[in-house]
């Protein structure tokens, strides 16, 4: 793989342009992140690939080394493992609750404490997700409430 960097102060917007002999897992997953970079992120559903924005997605979950990505009216499975997920998506407000769950913190309705230092979330389509022990004072901490 060879990559080239061009300054150009004359350049009003970044371009970015991938040469290949064909499409690849590798470069599909490359262009997957660049697109989370512009606020999107790549998921499927019924062989169909859709960009979705990030500010829809309510939750992400992992299921069998599978993640699904939840939204308020469609689920969409994408290729990411959640730890990458997780990395990519933390600046855009997405919190890891537990070992299966990727939660968007703004669209968390309401926090109840639960047995054993668990949190029980409720989300803003209704679902209700546990946050573990360990995560829990982080969770609390991100939406401020200690």
């Amino acid at each position: 793989m060879k990559v080239e960097i061009k300054v150009d102060d004359k350049a009003d917007d970044l371009h970015i342009l991938v040469t290949c002999r064909h499409l690849t897992p590798e470069i599909e997953k490359l262009l997957e992140t660049l697109r989370m970079m512009d606020r999107q992120l790549t998921a499927k559903k019924n062989g169909e690939i859709y960009l979705l924005d990030i500010a829809e997605v309510i939750y992400i979950e992992s299921i069998d080394r599978k993640c699904f990505v939840y939204t308020p009216d469609e689920i969409y499975e994408s290729d990411f493992r959640l730890y990458e997920l997780e990395r990519q998506l933390e600046e855009f407000g997405f919190l890891r609750v537990s070992r299966s769950f990727l939660i968007h913190l703004q669209k968390v309705q309401s926090l109840k404490a639960d047995i054993n230092r668990k949190i029980r979330i409720t989300m803003s389509n209704g679902e209700q997700i546990i946050a573990s022990r360990q995560y829990a004072d982080e969770l609390k901490k991100r939406l401020g409430v200690i």
